[in-house]
């Protein structure tokens, strides 16, 4: 007998982002999840990493099982991946999982799609690791703040009209071609729009440190005075100079929309779509590569001209990236996000209190499970014993195997179910 279902133990990334200590939900889960690891308080807890990724590859917790890491298990039983799952992805788990727990801003990126990631991937081979796209989708597990896509136009306008030192970078003609665009012409709009962002991300490193001093000075000075400084984004503009001071990225604000996100909600980030993570806990889910295209809030790489041309300079108010969750026909507790790519869906399931056996029910597909709330016990034929389930749990379930959950928790549980429905 060998096991198809079994517990998992998940590698943490330690990145200066990541909240610290116990503040961070990546800390309280792994915690929770094993009462022997010490949680360093001084040290942040950025991701934890739940899938087969070389950097973060998951460790087996059964002792029956021979193979070390999830990675390799996979390699060796490429058939738990679901008929369809392993003839499309090349025997791979096509999805990395995470928790993210953020402190600090991310970089301002966006991830090329399936072409781009191939042309840049054979050009810069150092910076593109692979030649693969990376969608990915954030459901937010404590409020949420993230920037994602370009703001409605007339937002843009206003910015432009109330932040000269933005203006002064973006130069005169540029922001009377973005006031001019009509709304009946998309394309002179999205032009226009490039135009502007393209002409601030290329401003000579002197320049624009000097405007975002002068912009930081102005709004402190309004703020200390009790000004309402709204109509220059001043409370957003100075946490992120404080995080990242003299940085190119703190001029987004002005053009990305903010959005937030309640628990439970989810915002999708296709190919070419700027966004930068800023604060809170969520979990992710993302295509395997590594390919990000950075260009500002940030100590790596950076590579404006590629950013610039690749993004999707098309206006959208903040409501619109919100991506809506729907409610299972099969099963009332369970929440589908299904984005519109191949790779990846998540399940949120939520067991109220009343029920006491539920059954994670089969599919033909591999999944990861982990728990947010609740204890419980679990069955199934596939796994070498019972397996108890608490916050911070992490599960891999083969494709086609069930597992019976016996609740023991008062207030029912909140897991969350990553897999691949083709």
């Amino acid at each position: 007998f060998s096991p198809a279902v079994f517990p998992l133990s998940c590698v943490v990334q330690n990145y200066s982002w990541g909240k610290v200590g116990l503040e961070s939900e990546v800390a309280k889960l792994v915690a929770s999840a094993d009462p022997l690891v010490q949680i360093q308080p001084d040290q942040p807890y950025a991701e934890l990493w739940m899938g087969t990724h070389p950097r973060g590859d998951a460790l087996i917790r059964d002792n029956r099982i021979p193979q070390t890491t999830l990675g390799q298990w996979i390699a060796d039983n490429p058939a738990c991946l679901g008929a369809k799952v392993k003839d499309a992805f090349q025997g791979q788990l096509p999805f990395l999982f995470k928790v993210l727990s953020v402190n600090t801003a991310l970089s301002v990126q966006a991830h090329p799609n399936k072409e781009l990631a191939a042309k840049l991937h054979a050009q810069f081979p150092e910076h593109y690791p692979d030649a693969n796209h990376k969608p990915e989708m954030a459901i937010a597990l404590t409020p949420f703040k993230g920037l994602c896509g370009f703001r409605p136009v007339e937002e843009i306008v206003s910015f432009l009209q109330n932040v000269p030192e933005l203006r002064a970078l973006i130069g005169e003609v540029a922001a009377e071609q973005l006031e001019r665009s009509g709304s009946d012409d998309p394309r002179g709009v999205s032009a226009a729009l490039r135009v502007c962002f393209t002409r601030l991300m290329k401003s000579e490193k002197k320049s624009f440190v000097d405007q975002l001093n002068v912009l930081v000075r102005r709004i402190s000075q309004e703020a200390a005075e009790g000004k309402d400084t709204s109509g220059s984004n001043g409370d957003l503009l100075l946490r992120l100079h404080s995080q990242y001071p003299g940085d190119i990225g703190c001029f987004t604000i002005y053009f990305l929309n903010l959005v937030r996100l309640e628990p439970g909600e989810a915002m999708f980030l296709g190919a070419n779509e700027p966004h930068a993570y800023l604060h809170g806990d969520c979990v992710e889910i993302m295509a395997c590569s590594d390919n990000t295209v950075r260009a500002g809030l940030t100590p790596k790489f950076i590579d404006v001209l590629t950013l610039c041309e690749m993004l999707n300079y098309t206006p959208a108010p903040s409501s619109a990236k919100i991506f809506p969750a729907a409610q299972s026909q099969l099963d009332p507790n369970v929440y589908l996000y299904d984005p519109p790519v191949p790779d990846f869906t998540i399940m949120r399931i939520e067991i109220p209190a009343s029920i006491k056996l539920y059954l994670i029910s089969a599919m033909d597909s591999a999944s990861i499970l982990l728990v947010i709330q609740g204890t419980a016990v679990g069955t199934s034929t596939a796994a070498a014993s019972e397996m108890s389930l608490r916050r911070g749990s992490v599960l891999f379930i083969s494709a086609n195997e069930s597992i019976s959950l016996h609740l023991s928790s008062p207030d029912g549980m909140l897991l969350f179910r990553a897999c691949c429905l083709l």
